[in-house]
């Protein structure tokens, strides 16, 4: 019965081409945490994830200190006795660690969502399984990634507009801010063609008056969703939305637990959800809320953290492969966000947003590069079954 035998947890700025902005945050960096995990046998599995305080409350650092005082010493030396039980394990944990490891009111979607990913891969890999069966990770026939345009409007946007229209990109999300109108949006649809269809990301920069003013007024220039409009924890002003405006109004920042999705259905808060692995406590957890949310009538986006390796995208294919009735998905950016990704294969979208092909044999079917990684880590900490 295979053993984790040894852990090790890396702090990681994987650099950016550019700089990323939008209402909420500007970045040059991914600012990531991954999670190696070795079995007896010596086999490895890696987890990513991107700890965000706007969007699960917690930071890297504040990650990483659970992670290492009680998390990863109680999973040292744990065995499954094959991979339906690391499945099982994770399916009861539902994004979050053991009840009895830490208290279930603490911030820790994005730290458990590193050993989700660890534990699938690791085990997967070992008892030759992916994370949802087989055959690996292959989208639905169609299924395209769309393109994501940060806030503010120069030179160098215009220029990604031509690009994503030239490609053959069918969907693009905005990133708005308070400054963002109708005029802008009329210029975006300018140069990105009429056939384009648009998203506003608003990433809680709007106040309930403005989102009654803006959403009707965006809307009639093509902007035909609108994600997280207000604060998080503003489910009351996020339900007058979807009454008043009759707009899909996408939930984000105000998703990542079971109880949290449980609350916006309640309140008719959204008709939509954007489903991010990092935030929604990993894989095993974020296709529960696909499942969930779809079965109470509400549309399912699968998006991802700005800056994720090509870890956290062979994850996105596999919940992409399993969960068919995705209507819009962000991710596998590769080398067009990042300068350098330490994962191989590298995996990122093809012409008009087409997804990358992912052979996977076992696990999630990428490898990473120490040395790559080593280059851009910030801090490390090992753990060693004694």
């Amino acid at each position: 019965m295979p053993r984790i035998a040894a852990i090790e947890l890396h702090a990681v700025d994987l650099p950016f081409r550019g700089k990323f902005e939008h209402a909420a945050s500007s970045r040059e960096s991914s600012s990531s945490l991954m999670l190696e995990v070795e079995l007896d046998d010596g086999t490895t599995g890696w987890g990513e994830a991107l700890p965000r305080p706007y969007v699960t409350g917690e930071t890297r650092d504040g990650a990483c200190t659970l992670l290492r005082e009680s998390v990863l010493p109680r999973l040292l030396g744990r065995q499954f006795p094959d991979f339906d039980g690391v499945v099982g394990f994770l399916a009861e944990c539902d994004g979050r660690a053991p009840a009895d490891w830490v208290p279930r009111d603490t911030p820790q979607s994005a730290a458990w969502c590193a050993v989700d990913l660890a534990l699938l891969d690791a085990f997967g890999r070992h008892f030759g399984r992916t994370p949802f069966g087989d055959p690996g990770p292959s989208p639905a026939e169609g299924f395209r990634y769309s393109g994501v345009l940060s806030s503010g409007m120069n030179l160098k946007r215009r220029a990604q507009l031509l690009a994503y229209r030239a490609l053959g990109f069918r969907a693009l999300k905005l990133k708005i801010d308070a400054t963002t109108g109708p005029a802008d949006i009329a210029s975006i649809r300018t140069w990105a063609g009429r056939a384009m269809k648009l998203r506003a990301d608003v990433n809680m920069g709007w106040d309930l008056k403005q989102a009654l003013a803006r959403m009707p007024a965006l809307a009639r220039e093509g902007i035909h969703s609108f994600e997280q409009p207000l604060a998080a924890d503003e489910l009351e002003g996020a339900a007058r939305l979807v009454s008043e405006t009759g707009l899909d109004v996408m939930a984000d920042e105000s998703l990542n637990t079971r109880e949290s999705l449980e609350r916006l259905i309640q309140a008719g808060a959204c008709t939509a959800i954007n489903a991010r692995i990092s935030k929604c406590g990993g894989l095993i957890a974020t296709l529960a809320r696909c499942r969930e949310a779809r079965a109470a009538g509400l549309w399912i986006q699968v998006g991802c953290q700005v800056g994720e390796s090509s870890v956290l995208s062979a994850a996105h294919l596999h919940l992409c492969a399993a969960f068919p009735e995705v209507r819009h998905a962000e991710g596998c950016f590769g080398r067009l966000l990042l300068a350098e990704d330490p994962a191989t294969p590298l995996l990122q979208m093809r012409r008009g947003g087409r997804p990358p092909q992912l052979e996977c044999r076992g696990g999630l079917g990428v490898e990473v590069d120490r040395e790559s990684l080593a280059r851009h880590r910030s801090g490390h900490w090992p753990f060693n079954a004694s």
